[in-house]
């Protein structure tokens, strides 16, 4: 038992070392700015990091125009990474959004964007939890190979970017075999395809192909061209896969051509192969106390997605005959039918302001009634200088109370 205690000590003694930080100032001046400056790093360094940012502020408020006030700035943010916590990674991303906001040339500038994608990769679930932190960790590592592509830390956003589009990806496969599992096979096989579409570089993608052209085949011979594609590709695109053989045997059954095999695909799988690797004994143990996903089996090479997924419409859903396209209806507005004059409104008075003719139904007679007689049973219209008439006017009239004797 000793021994364990010690085992489990020393580790955790790791954590009270220093870690130097990663982007201070080599030159060597005695200035009151870059003193300020040495003092934070020193603070930040040594886990002081409200102590730090304090100093780092009264940098950036007294010297304004220092040389150093962008440095100061990104030291501000680097603190609360540092700090951790949901509060301190928030506070953080912010800091780098204004960082790069301030000084988007600046080659810092990369780096803030590449440690805000790491904030939420940090924050990411397993794949079969929520996927809101995957998916804005994705975004972010896209705008950095889209606003830095030529940034050293372009290379380590993109490994980052195929291990997060493995966790989403894995969350999708998920909820596309439970359905294929359940027999709800229209919607396996929409959620499958948009998987397999979006993210080709997915470790058991041809598990999920093949899961699609099983939910085609069930649905019908009118799929049968949905479910030798799906075949096909596997073929094509995945021939070092498990199911490629089997694949190659339901095309001959359903009568379907079998491709040859992609030569860049071989060559993609036969690496992907050799540089695999394995999860350790500790995350094989202790995996399922981990908060954060296995990203082991992502992929080491192949172009990341590069656009959000988006699930269509199952292929049972009926689309109408006269349908524009996505996002469009058969509402329309136009003219009624047989209404070619358009300028109507314009020409003809209003009626609303014409005054009704007498003796009209409108001016209060009646069909049948003499023209100026009251219809029976109703009560007399109203001229201009009466007024109105009340409801307690058309009840039963009051009784006159009778005057008292006068007595003597």
């Amino acid at each position: 038992m000793a021994l364990v205690a010690v085992g489990l000590i020393l580790p955790s003694s790791g954590c009270f070392r220093r870690k130097k930080y990663e982007n201070p100032i080599t030159k060597d001046t005695q200035q009151p700015d870059k003193v300020l400056f040495d003092k934070a790093v020193r603070d930040i360094e040594k886990g002081r990091y409200e102590v730090a940012r304090i100093t780092l502020n009264t940098l950036i408020n007294t010297y304004d125009t220092s040389e150093y006030l962008a440095k100061a700035k990104l030291a501000v943010a680097d603190s609360w990474f540092r700090e951790g916590g949901s509060h301190g990674l928030a506070q953080a991303e912010a800091e780098y959004k204004d960082f790069i906001l301030f000084y988007p040339t600046m080659e810092e500038s990369a780096e803030a964007q590449n440690k805000i994608c790491g904030i939420h990769v940090k924050q990411m679930e397993k794949i079969d939890r929520d996927t809101s932190q995957a998916l804005r960790a994705e975004q972010e590592c896209r705008t950095l190979l889209t606003q830095f592509p030529n940034s050293k830390f372009a290379p380590d956003a993109e490994q980052k970017l195929r291990d997060i589009q493995e966790v989403i990806a894995g969350s999708e496969f998920k909820v596309g075999s439970f359905y294929h599992r359940k027999g709800s096979h229209p919607a396996a096989a929409n959620r499958l395809s948009g998987l397999v579409n979006q993210y080709p570089l997915y470790s058991d993608a041809d598990e999920a192909l093949w899961m699609q052209a099983d939910s085609y085949s069930r649905m019908g011979n009118r799929f049968k061209p949905q479910a030798v594609a799906s075949y096909q590709k596997i073929v094509r695109d995945y021939p070092l896969s498990d199911y490629a053989d089997d694949a190659k045997k339901r095309l001959k059954e359903l009568e379907g051509e079998i491709p040859e095999a992609d030569p860049v695909a071989v060559a993609r799988m036969q690496y992907e192969k050799e540089n695999f690797t394995k999860p350790g004994m500790m995350r094989k143990t202790f995996g399922f106390m981990a908060r954060g996903p296995d990203m082991s089996a992502a992929a080491k090479s192949g172009t990341p997605a590069m656009t959000s997924l988006r699930t269509g419409i199952p292929v049972s859903v009926p689309i109408p005959t006269d349908a524009q396209g996505p996002g469009f209806t058969d509402v329309t507005i136009g003219n009624p039918a047989g209404a070619a004059d358009t300028t109507a409104l314009d020409k003809q008075p209003d009626a609303r302001m014409t005054p009704p003719a007498p003796g009209s139904a409108a001016a209060g007679g009646a069909g049948t009634a003499a023209e100026g007689t009251p219809a029976a049973g109703t009560a007399p219209a109203a001229t201009s200088n009466e007024p109105l008439p009340t409801n307690r006017q058309f009840g039963k009239p009051k009784k006159e109370k009778k005057p008292k004797k006068q007595t003597k």
